[in-house]
């Protein structure tokens, strides 16, 4: 689960970890009225979405009066945020943030992040922090620190002083620095976080270290820990395919192409992907509905799917183990039966009762005869993309 800068920063702030002040609102109006609260002469107006790259896109902008702010604000509830992470048509902006902006001498990247290849988590710090970071981490993976957590005892105290040490810090500052990565570690432990970033952190012309832009993601299978963390959930940063599948207990994810694909088991539906990509089609999705396949969950499956309006055919690649092929086939077609078929759909099974599953679905091509079956994988990905192209 993601949530907006906004909300990184409160959690920053209640692990005692220093960031500007800051307001959020919903209108223009509201932005000018954040301007005259914050009463500093310089600050900043950030669109709160669910991308990077907002600098570039002018979704960013710093403001010297309450006009200026109101003015910046417009300008973003009026237009859609297109960056590098977002697609073509970019994304709308619900929320801003007016913060006060801050002297910066120098700029950092700090974030902790699970490093799967060492089966623990790893601070990642840089002292070539801001937006061009990706760039740096790129070009020059020499400038990035990387410092590996004890599985079990977390970050120590030595370990976050030689991580400010080789930020450059010194003296006073370097203290500070090791404190606030300790306090960085303990609140990603303390919420199950999957990642947990500063960028940047920046140290001020007067000396202060501040953080003044977070991000902060969760692990959501530990969110039922955290009713706090669930209830900052913004719906509308979300595909609305999305949160229905999430209700019906359905993972999936919208992608770009258009040959839908409905398989059980992660492992299984990448595949399934993948195979479809090498066969020249482009996959619409990525969607597991789980061990066993009950005719409500089918009806649902293929209701999300062909909600859609991109998606010109159907690909369901099923392993029969936990549920039996013959009983997935007839909740298949009772899906076609209640949804309607108005696409090709393909239907590879393999499993227990298999051969009774195909006889049940080539007796049923007759009421729906946009549905074939496929003997293999690669045989349900040429046919779905000859029927689609």
């Amino acid at each position: 689960m993601k949530i907006h800068e906004y909300q990184a920063r409160e959690l920053l702030a209640k692990a005692g970890i220093a960031v500007p002040a800051a307001r959020v609102v919903e209108s223009a109006a509201e932005a000018a009225a954040a301007f005259n609260a914050n009463a500093v002469p310089l600050q900043v107006v950030k669109a709160q979405v669910f991308a990077g790259g907002r600098g570039k896109a002018g979704f960013v902008k710093l403001v010297k009066s309450a006009a200026e702010a109101q003015a910046a604000a417009d300008f973003m509830f009026k237009n859609r945020m297109v960056s590098v992470q977002t697609d073509p048509e970019g994304i709308a902006v619900k929320k801003v943030m007016v913060a006060a902006a801050v002297d910066i001498a120098h700029e950092y990247y700090m974030g902790l992040v699970l490093d799967r290849a060492k089966a623990t988590v790893s601070v990642i710090a840089s002292a070539e922090g801001g937006v061009e970071i990706e760039t740096v981490a790129h070009q020059r993976p020499e400038a990035i620190i990387r410092e590996a957590l004890h599985p079990t005892l977390g970050l120590q105290g030595f370990a976050a002083r030689r991580v400010a040490g080789r930020l450059g810090f010194t003296g006073r500052q370097a203290s500070e620095v090791s404190q606030l990565l300790l306090k960085l570690a303990a609140l990603y432990a303390q919420y199950d976080c999957s990642i947990v970033e500063i960028n940047p952190l920046v140290l001020t012309k007067d000396g202060k270290v501040l953080a003044i832009d977070a991000k902060i993601n969760f692990d959501d299978s530990a969110l039922f820990r955290h009713p706090d963390i669930l209830a900052m959930a913004d719906p509308a940063e979300h595909d609305p395919l999305e949160l229905r599948a999430a209700k019906a207990s359905l993972n999936y994810i919208k992608l770009d192409g258009d040959i839908a694909c409905l398989v059980n088991g992660a492992g299984l539906a990448m595949a399934t992907m993948d195979v479809v990509q090498l066969n020249g089609g482009k996959p619409a999705n990525f969607l597991d509905v789980g061990g066993g396949v009950k005719p409500e969950g089918a009806v649902e499956a293929f209701r999300i799917l062909l909600s859609d309006s991109k998606v010109r055919g159907v690909l369901v690649n099923i392993f029969g183990g936990i549920a039996r092929c013959d009983l997935i086939a007839e909740a298949l077609i009772a899906a076609g039966r209640e949804v309607g078929f108005k696409v090709p759909v393909v239907v590879r099974l393999e499993g227990t009762n298999v051969q009774a599953a195909r006889e049940i679905l080539a007796e049923a091509r007759g009421e729906l005869p946009t549905l074939q079956s496929a003997m293999d994988l690669n045989d349900a990905a040429r046919k779905i993309v000859a029927a689609t192209r």
